[in-house]
């Protein structure tokens, strides 16, 4: 490949069709900056007006913006407006035809749903939730992959009021369990099982461990068929076609207030105990929509994917941002480089796909694993690439916008978060950009980066801060009092949303992402607290104490690496190998530890807290200009030799 530019510019046709070109257009807008100043400047203005750019239709139309009398953490929207995600999203696009989503199991098969039978089987399916005392304020739990049948579950509890909580498919049942009870869900919806990398893996299976954990219990359990495993269903458990059939198949929408929740995301943070975001309903419609729109640019006719789960936040943001605006998505069983290495070269060229979204790890496997090839492929339907949940590196960009895109397709480079459904720093396809930038703050949101007295910094690293409120931030969260989430985002910097991102604004005004501030590791894009890690770890006898932290990989973003102190006079031969099984065991394989090794001490303040941003500083290199802070300031040496014998850090 040749030596790309230092600044990679959109092609003049790109531009000229874009959506935010012609809506700038119509608004007598000059550019796509003073589209994104007016907007954080007059906040009312823009979010005011956005349901009706979007298309949205109310029941009751509000009767004021936002309130933000309680405080920007406490800020109401939309105040008086009525609607329903699953009318906008499913019904009102049922009789103009077209496909809703295509579905790609790893096996082959393929299903399109168009919006008429996607509306038929969410009408059927909400009836038989309504029968069945499901509804409104109820929590329906999604422990499913990315099949048909999720989709519908997924609309169907929207439609009756209720709100979802989809998690992750590869979960353990501990984990499982964990979300169930906080959640205390109405019902659950799985499946026999799906396909990864050619195994079965049996999640009814896993969910009945999981039950078996739990304290609550739901009172409905729906199994789809995707296997046609032989299970023997217990009380209040059926097969998700039996419990459908029969059922009519038209179902007036629930008229909902904006405030009430539409989600409840389980999502990891700094504590061990995962935190259930609530996402309100006007959230969770306008703001994927905004973004599908004006920044990833869907157009009628085009087929969006973002390569997800339904357990991660992007899922539910493909799937409500794509149909809102009367798209078709298309989602996708099974590993990214099964049964070929060019799977997701196939799935552009055989379906058309106009928009492909990843987590940065998928475009490092493709580099790595189908680089020589990508000539070799029609990839002329693509018009964007889309990037979110870790930081993309210098080569992976160049490699994305040059050799897979051929240099005239934008990458947009996001970055928000579950407990904002959203980003809220991205490009539009109409900017100029750097390798690995964000290029700038999204439509609406008055973000800057901070130095640790809360004052802006430019030119040098701070932490991402969201100024503002915007409708899809976190309004507490679920089952929790205040404090909680208070402490969380708002106490760092008073009125001020503690993103916990580092962040960079360079001297041209280019924006970008350095990875976490806090204890949070993503590794292949999904996010672990380390807390969460640790806990598992320490329950080990063997185990006094344990720090865990992302180290970055070539790969995957960033792999695990645990560092425990062993418990005086217990064999530890063959601890290691122990510990990676247990936390496997209790989260699931994707987070099992690559590193796990013993040291004498773990540095630490003079109360006690561990300093992991210690042992990360040493394995990146930065300047460690804190350790006064420390009670043991002698343990940094002795991690130091540990990470070197792990070859993390060079001798």
């Amino acid at each position: 490949m040749p030596d790309p530019p230092s600044i990679w510019y959109p092609p003049r046709d790109l531009v000229d069709q874009a959506n935010v070109t012609l809506f700038m257009e119509k608004h007598g807008i000059k550019g796509y900056k003073e589209f994104v100043d007016k907007s954080i400047r007059e906040l009312e203005w823009f979010w005011g007006n956005l349901p009706g750019w979007l298309g949205v239709e109310w029941f009751k139309e509000p009767y004021k913006t936002m309130d933000p009398s309680g405080g920007p953490m406490w800020t109401r929207w939309y105040l008086g407006g009525q609607l329903n995600i699953t009318y906008n999203c499913v019904d009102r696009h049922a009789g103009r035809g077209g496909t809703a989503f295509i579905w790609q199991g790893e096996d082959g098969r393929v299903e399109e749903y168009s919006y008429a039978r996607l509306k038929e089987r969410v009408d059927r399916l909400a009836n038989r939730f309504s029968e069945h005392g499901v509804g409104r304020g109820d929590i329906v739990l999604l422990y499913t992959t990315m099949i048909p049948d999720m989709i519908v579950a997924f609309y169907a509890a929207l439609k009756v009021g209720a709100a979802v909580a989809p998690v992750f498919s590869g979960f353990a049942p501990a984990s499982v369990a964990e979300r169930i009870d906080a959640s205390k869900a109405k019902a659950i919806v799985t499946a026999d099982g799906y396909y990864r990398r050619g195994r079965i893996v049996k999640l009814k299976e896993k969910l009945d461990g999981a039950l078996r954990l739990t304290r609550h219990k739901p009172g409905l359990t729906l199994v789809s068929r995707r296997l046609g495993l032989e299970l023997d269903l217990g009380p209040g458990e059926y097969w998700m076609d039996e419990f459908e059939n029969g059922a009519r198949p038209s179902f007036e929408p629930v008229e909902l207030n904006g405030e009430e929740t539409a989600l409840v995301m389980y999502t990891s943070g700094t504590t061990g105990r995962p935190k259930g975001i609530r996402i309100r309903q006007h959230g969770a419609l306008f703001m994927p929509a905004k973004d599908i729109y004006f920044n990833m640019d869907l157009k009628p006719g085009d087929k969006f994917l973002w390569i997800t789960d339904i357990g991660w936040m992007m899922g539910p943001w493909q799937i409500i941002g794509a149909n809102s605006l009367g798209g078709t998505h298309v989602i996708l069983e099974g590993a990214v480089n099964y049964p070929s290495p060019t799977r997701i070269l196939d799935l552009v060229e055989n379906h058309r796909i106009t928009q492909l979204g990843f987590a940065a790890t998928v475009a490092r496997l493709l580099k790595k694993e189908a680089g020589g090839r990508v000539e070799d492929y029609g990839l002329e339907s693509l018009r964007a690439f889309g990037n979110t949940g870790e930081p993309i590196d210098r080569d992976t960009w160049l490699w994305v916008m040059y050799r897979l895109g051929r240099g005239g397709r934008p990458l947009i480079n996001l970055s928000g978060g579950t407990d904002m459904f959203g980003p809220i720093i991205l490009p539009s396809p109409v900017v100029p950009l750097k390798p690995s930038t964000l290029w700038g703050p999204g439509l609406g949101c008055d973000v800057d980066v901070f130095d640790d007295e809360g004052k802006p910094v430019r030119g040098s690293v701070g932490y991402l801060v969201l100024k503002k409120p915007i409708p899809s931030l976190t309004w507490g969260f679920f089952g929790e009092t205040p404090e909680r989430y208070l402490e969380t985002y708002w106490s760092r910097f008073p009125g001020v949303w503690y993103h916990g991102d580092w962040a960079l604004i360079d001297e041209d005004g280019y924006w970008f992402i350095l990875g976490r501030a806090d204890d949070v590791i993503k590794v292949a894009g999904k996010r672990i607290g380390s807390a969460e890690i640790e806990d598992i770890i320490n329950s080990h006898p063997a185990v006094a104490e344990s720090a865990c932290v992302g180290v970055p990989d070539p790969v995957k973003g960033e792999v695990i690496a645990c560092f425990y102190i062993p418990r005086p006079g217990r064999d530890s031969t063959l601890l290691p190998e122990e510990l990676k099984n247990l936390v496997s065991e209790r989260l699931g394989k994707p987070f099992t530890p690559k590193y796990v090794a013993a040291v004498r001490d773990l540095p630490r303040t003079r109360s006690g807290k561990i300093m992991r941003r210690i042992i990360r500083g040493l394995m990146r290199g930065w300047s460690l200009r804190d350790l006064s802070v420390l009670e043991n300031p002698e343990s940094v040496d002795d991690i130091r030799d540990t990470l070197k014998k792990l070859g993390l850090i060079n001798g």
